[in-house]
């Protein structure tokens, strides 16, 4: 079973919502992934997104923005953040890792070779944000033989079909972003999140997960209380940067998120026990 599915199906019937931060590989050093995610594994994290620095990253706004333009500067490549991956294995990280990067790179190195490396390296994910789920086949493909989900962004913008069609094309979790816009912390997530959940949760059995503008344990809590995975980006990149401890921050800051998802006390979830498979 892959390593998302078997981490939400652990989680579900201890009524337990996922938290999933989101590092840019090689911020705010080349290497410091090597210990930032150990960090946010013991901090309480379930699973953890790779972020791939690009030049032109449309998803994400400027925290994320110039955190990639820094890794970049550093050396950070995709072929490195794949090298990265395979010896956080190689130290013992044992949880769920999802890639997130635009469709260029990837498309450069080959969508086979790609594959084939990320699943060497323990890839369970993947998010390609640029990249439709209508066009995703032949990448798909590539993946879904050696076993690694192609997770989608879903917009609160889209309509019953909009959200059906996504549902259908995406393996492992469904993520809902939950603002119209870019990546970024927010004062305040949107009045609707609660509606919007729902339309999502009605059209799929696939585990949700909401992303974009969570940046306290507060809004963390109110999303437990509706979806099983809390995706948190923006906050942890600039809680750790700048500063000459950033994997101290990197705990404090995942620990106190933890603890805010763990004091909604959430239900069971409420999506189907059947597996999550490839569609």
């Amino acid at each position: 079973m892959n390593r998302i599915a078997a981490t939400f199906n652990h989680l579900r019937p201890a009524g337990r919502t996922a938290l999933m931060p989101y590092l840019t590989m090689g911020y705010p050093q080349r290497e410091s992934a090597l210990e930032l995610v150990p960090a946010l594994v013991a901090a309480g994290a379930d699973l953890v997104e790779l972020g791939v620095p690009f030049s032109d990253p449309l998803a994400d706004g400027a925290t994320i923005q110039a955190a990639a333009q820094q890794a970049l500067a550093n050396g950070m490549t995709l072929s490195l953040c794949l090298e990265q991956a395979a010896d956080l294995r190689v130290q013992g990280v044992a949880a769920p890792f999802v890639l997130m990067g635009y469709y260029n790179p990837i498309f450069q190195m080959g969508l086979e070779r790609f594959a084939q490396r990320a699943a060497v390296a323990g890839i369970d994910g993947l998010i390609v944000p640029d990249l439709p789920p209508e066009e995703s086949e032949p990448l798909h493909s590539a993946l879904r033989v050696r076993g690694i989900a192609l997770v989608f962004l879903l917009a609160p913008t889209e309509d019953g079909e909009r959200i059906k069609l996504v549902a259908r094309r995406t393996d492992g979790f469904l993520y809902l972003v939950s603002l119209a816009g870019v990546t970024g912390a927010r004062d305040q997530l949107p009045a609707d999140l609660e509606a919007f959940v729902g339309r999502a949760r009605a059209a799929t059995d696939l585990p949700l997960a909401v992303g974009f503008g969570i940046s306290t344990p507060g809004q963390a809590a109110r999303v437990a209380r509706v979806a099983d995975g809390v995706i948190v980006g923006s906050a942890l990149v600039k809680a750790i940067g700048g500063i000459q401890d950033p994997v101290r921050a990197a705990d404090t800051f995942i620990g106190s998120l933890r603890a805010g998802i763990d004091s909604a006390f959430p239900g069971p979830s409420q999506f189907s026990n059947q597996p999550n498979s490839c569609h």
